[in-house]
């Protein structure tokens, strides 16, 4: 019984449990460590890809990266030089295309149309790619407008063909907020070669490799590059950084994660010889084993770092083109690395450089002050910061930016380490900014001036150089505002020159340029200085002054001008004499309406060329309510034109012996609504102004045809009616053509004249209407002779059928013996020509019997009839040719 006791127990005894747990324990361990190694093994050849898959990863970034980063120095110079064309686009982008470059192209495009590109040759077919029709590239180009950031596209088929990826820069001008929207320059970098620079393509990889992420948009992108199917095999998995977006890069062993391990039976062997031989404290077991999993953990951190450390020093690398340099200061050695080696033109031949070696590859220009900054740094054991230019082997020149620091090394040597790049490029676009901004601000200076010149030519007449309308009308309404107070104002003379017309008919226009220069020089002598004078017209000027003492100092200005106008200006020969008419205004403050002060100097002007010219006059409030009195004459006499309002009414003449009725004179009246029966004395000098004088004319002589077909119908004898007609109808073209649309019948109509409308006077056309109105059978009477300036050889010349002394003439003769010689005189004239002579203004019988002694032909005037509505005169007429027949 104790023997099988202790054979049941033996199991469970302390040792033998501690073997059987041992035995377990080893066991397990066996079978742990085989799994582990299996384990290991993996984890090895994961930690292998991801390294593999880092420093791919770097180079993509780093080659996208660098490459866009180029474009970037392009991008600048296409805001400060927006509208630069194809070959300076050309010349920029060929600095930024280098052989080591992935850029295969750059492309600009304004309002998203691309028309310059580089090189051109083989991408002709970009040229006028607009990308707001094409479906391919217009959503990444509208993202990059409307997020204002690069936006990476791609891989995209290119128009030119291939493919690749296009890096699109937005371009937005000024600094203002909204920016202006230029357009976007593209860079197309060549998909094949970068996949084959960052060594997706290396067949040494030994690594199955795709990228997903089209146009950016990372895991959730399909798969462009590689196998779709590594998304299934547990792939290690890196982003790739990008510009507005990124990419996923996917990698597996080309043999798979299940690769054999080497001699698996062998290892298996010694685990099991292990389990024989080792039998050891279950703690040392566990410490073993403990210490295997810290140092499996110590592994995957040390992997992890170096990984983040490898990618950092990779992306450094590759992408910025730096070069690394190590200094002994105590040694003189001094260590590059190949990119630092490629920087100053030198082998990789990785043989130690020295202090002497660095020191002769600087350019002589930069050489001492390098070599200084370098020693400072030393001095002081700081900071290393300096850039200069170096010379290489085939004589270019590389602008280097170097910085690096000094510190102390285990072993107790000072060194210096630092990196060293090439900013040529920046050094050369700095450059080019610079001169493009001071050709810029050379062309902003030219521009002011420019401008400055245009203001001043827009400003100021260019023939006498004084200020203009526009110029004037500035500075009174700045001058208006400026009246600040009740003792203020302001005073305008608005100066216009007398006989600048004939000067300009007689002697040409370099005659009245002459005097016009002569008006400004004598206006700008005699006004105060700060007066502004300013020249508005032909031959107007204004003088603006403050007004300071009142109307007695703008009176004494005023007549000051008049009187050094009026002396006489040589030139070529001849004294030109022209005055001035001058209109007066002014206003006092605060309150000054500069519109309604240039109104009143010209209503003034009005007045003194209306009183003669060559003075000046003030303008009043009896003055503006006159004017606003012939202005609203003015409008009621187009009104009364427009509604018939103007009528003939009718003076019978008679035949001095028989004092039957031998005529009628139509006489205008105006039928005013309000004010009655207007004479043309009240009306007929504002209708001169207004040029329609002829249409009351025409009016006049229409209503007496028409009446005198009347009368004829009702048996009335009236030989003939005499209308007036003025200067300016007799000088219309179409005169003649208008009267015989009348149908007038010979001998019915005389047209009275105005001596002085065509006596003495040579103009060609009166001439000619003159012989066409005897032509039609009208008669040509002169009104108001006496008066005027008439000749013998004018009446001659003009031969009228009758003439009417003036009334002035024969109003004194009953007092005047001398009167009735004269008026005798003009009868015997008239008579001798074969002239019959009128004798108007017949007041009394006196004067009636007086012109008949006299031997005058007719008799008109108030002791017969005075003149008479139509209605009125068809009475007058039967009445009278009642009363001849019954004496």
């Amino acid at each position: 019984m104790g023997s099988l006791g202790e054979l049941v127990r033996a199991p469970f005894r302390p040792t033998n449990l501690f073997v059987l747990v041992a035995l377990v324990v080893v066991s397990g361990s066996a079978l742990f460590i085989d799994r582990q190694n299996s384990t290991l093994q993996e984890q090895q050849l994961r930690a292998q890809v991801t390294r593999q898959v880092s420093v791919i990863r770097a180079r993509l970034e780093g080659n996208i990266n660098g490459n866009l980063q180029l474009v970037r120095g392009l991008v600048a110079t296409v805001v400060t030089e927006p509208g630069m064309g194809q070959t300076r686009f050309a010349r920029l982008a060929s600095q930024v295309l280098g052989e080591d470059s992935q850029l295969r192209s750059i492309a600009g495009a304004p309002n998203l149309k691309v028309t310059m590109t580089y090189p051109l040759k083989g991408n002709e077919k970009v040229i006028g790619l607009d990308y707001t029709k094409n479906d391919a590239q217009r959503e990444a180009a509208y993202r990059a407008r409307d997020t204002g950031n690069l936006v990476l596209a791609g891989p995209v088929s290119l128009v030119q063909g291939g493919t690749g990826f296009i890096g699109r820069f937005p371009v937005f001008l000024g600094d203002a907020r909204p920016q202006v929207f230029w357009g976007i320059v593209s860079a197309v970098v060549d998909a094949e070669k970068l996949y084959r620079d960052s060594g997706l393509l290396d067949p040494a990889l030994g690594l199955d490799i795709a990228l997903r992420g089209h146009d950016g948009i990372g895991a959730r992108g399909d798969v462009f590059f590689g196998s779709d199917t590594l998304r299934d095999d547990r792939p290690v998995t890196a982003d790739v950084k990008l510009p507005g977006g990124s990419w996923q890069l996917l990698a597996r062993p080309s043999n798979g994660w299940a690769a054999p391990l080497p001699n698996p039976w062998g290892f298996r062997a010694l685990i099991a010889l292990g389990c024989l031989l080792v039998l050891v404290p279950l703690f040392v077991a566990r410490f073993l084993i403990g210490e295997r999993q810290d140092h499996i953990r110590a592994l995957g951190e040390r992997e992890h770092q170096l990984k983040v450390l490898s990618r950092r020093l990779g992306l450094a690398l590759d992408t910025s083109k730096v070069g690394v340099f190590e200094y002994n200061i105590d040694s003189d050695v001094l260590v590059w690395d190949d990119r630092m080696n490629d920087l100053y033109g030198q082998p990789r031949d990785g043989a130690v450089r020295t202090y002497h070696q660095w020191k002769n590859a600087l350019h002589p220009d930069d050489r001492t002050r390098a070599q200084q900054e370098f020693a400072d740094a030393l001095r002081v054991r700081g900071n290393y910061n300096s850039e200069f230019r170096v010379r290489l082997a085939d004589g270019g020149e590389r602008v280097i930016r170097a910085i690096g620091t000094c510190f102390r090394e285990t072993d107790g040597s000072s060194r210096v380490v630092g990196v060293n790049w090439d900013v040529s490029a920046d050094v050369a676009n700095k450059q080019a900014l610079e001169r493009a901004m001071n050709e810029s601000e050379a062309r902003n200076a030219e521009l002011v001036e420019a401008t400055a010149r245009i203001e001043h030519t827009s400003l100021h007449d260019a023939l006498t150089q004084l200020p203009n309308r526009r110029y004037l009308d500035r500075v009174l309404a700045e001058r208006a505002a400026d009246c600040d107070s009740d003792t203020g104002g302001l005073a305008l003379l608005h100066i216009d020159l007398d006989r600048f017309k004939q000067i300009n008919d007689t002697l040409g226009h370099a005659a009245g340029d002459a005097m016009l220069v002569h008006a400004a020089k004598v206006l700008r002598d005699n006004v105060r200085a700060d007066d502004f004078v300013a020249r508005i017209g032909g031959d107007e000027f204004v003088v603006l002054s403050a007004l300071r003492r009142g109307r007695r100092d703008l009176a004494r200005l005023a007549s000051r001008i008049v009187n050094e106008m009026r002396k006489p200006v040589p030139y070529d020969g001849h004294d030109c004499r022209c005055g001035v008419s001058i209109g007066v205004a002014y206003q006092r403050g605060p309150r000054v309406d500069d519109k309604r002060l240039l109104i009143d100097a010209d209503i003034a002007l009005y007045r003194a060329k209306r009183r003669g010219r060559n003075r000046h006059e003030f303008f009043t409030e009896a003055l503006q309510a006159e004017i606003v009195s012939t202005k609203q004459m003015a409008d009621d006499i187009l009104k009364g034109m427009e509604e018939g309002q103007f009528v003939a009414w009718y003076q019978p003449q008679f035949d001095a012996r028989t004092l039957r009725i031998s005529g009628v004179e139509a006489l205008a009246r105006w039928e005013h609504p309000t004010r009655g029966i207007v004479s043309p004395d009240q009306f007929m000098p504002i209708a001169e102004d207004l040029n329609v004088v002829a249409t009351i004319d025409r009016m006049i002589l229409e209503q007496t045809l028409a009446w005198m077909n009347t009368w004829r119908g009702q048996g009335l004898h009236v030989p003939r009616a005499s209308v007036n007609v003025s200067g300016r109808r007799l000088r219309d073209e179409g005169l003649i053509k208008s009267l015989k649309k009348l149908d007038i019948a010979p001998g019915t109509i005389s047209f009275e004249l105005v001596e002085s409308i065509y006596l003495d006077e040579s103009d060609d056309l009166v001439a000619f209407n003159i012989d066409q109105l005897r032509e039609l059978g009208i008669d040509i009477e002169i009104d108001d002779f006496g008066t005027g300036y008439a000749s013998i050889v004018s009446l001659l010349k003009l031969q009228p059928r009758r003439l009417k002394i003036d009334r002035q003439l024969l109003l004194p003769v009953r007092e005047s013996e001398a009167q009735r010689r004269l008026i005798s005189s003009i009868v015997d004239i008239g008579h001798s020509l074969g002239i019959g002579v009128i004798a108007e203004g017949v007041e009394t019988d006196d004067h009636a019997r007086i012109a008949t002694e006299l031997d005058c032909d007719f008799l008109q005037g108030y002791a017969f009839s005075k003149p008479l509505a139509p209605g009125q005169f068809e009475r007058f007429v039967l009445n009278w040719q009642a009363k001849v027949e019954a004496a």
